[in-house]
């Protein structure tokens, strides 16, 4: 099983995403990513971090992959938590191509594969 958590919902992912993620990991189950206030503290990320890790496991067990994309001192604290715990983390991967329409800058992402966060 894949938890997405991040702020892009796999119901918007593109078809090679979709298909990778299912050939890879089966399941998808989105769980949203939290707003974290720029104001906050570390200690804070850290305890909604460790917040989330806990709401996960208890709601889904040991046994998924996490897509984890998002604000980076939460992401760091949220794989730091779930590698702590035998749980493996992934990122998304892109290439991204730039256009410019009358004069206004575009970017177009387009998905290559999961990367897994490893120290």
């Amino acid at each position: 099983m894949l938890l997405n958590h991040s702020n892009h919902p796999s119901s918007t992912w593109p078809p090679e995403q979709l298909k990778a993620a299912r050939e890879q990991f089966g399941e998808i189950i989105d769980e949203p990513f939290p707003v974290i206030d720029p104001e906050w503290d570390e200690a804070k990320v850290v305890a909604l971090a460790k917040e989330k890790v806990a709401e996960f496991i208890a709601k889904y067990g040991k046994e998924m992959t996490v897509h984890i994309m998002g604000e980076a001192t939460y992401c760091f604290a949220f794989v730091s938590e779930m590698k702590r715990r035998g749980i493996s983390c992934v990122a998304s991967t892109t290439v991204r191509k730039v256009a410019f329409e009358n004069g206004v800058k575009k970017s177009i992402f387009r998905f290559k594969r999961f990367r897994y966060y490893r120290i």
